[in-house]
């Protein structure tokens, strides 16, 4: 793994988080926390998928290889998008458990 993979990830999942909370306005978090989560979602999945060897270990070193860079892009998407819906989701439960 390496620092541009990396910084793949997060922009990917900053991009997820606000594409995700613009699609499904209920669990939005704003422009900003969309970005903060979709970034912090992106970075996990693309490590977690990388350290599980799901992607990455069997492909070249080199930030330019092309399979390294589309399983950046689409770990951090759908790594920001997920944990978007589930902080949404969660949050949308708490406050339903709030008395009014």
């Amino acid at each position: 793994m390496n620092l541009m993979a990396v910084f793949i990830q997060l922009a990917s999942g900053a991009l997820g988080g606000n594409i995700a909370g613009a699609l499904l306005g209920r669990f939005s978090l704003g422009a900003l926390g969309n970005a903060i989560v979709g970034m912090v979602g992106g970075g996990l999945a693309g490590q977690l998928l990388y350290y599980l060897g799901a992607w990455g270990r069997y492909t070249s070193t080199s930030w330019l290889d092309l399979s390294a860079i589309f399983w950046s892009i689409a770990s951090g998407a759908l790594g920001g998008g997920l944990l978007i819906l589930i902080l949404g989701g969660i949050r949308m439960m708490i406050g339903r458990a709030s008395p009014a």
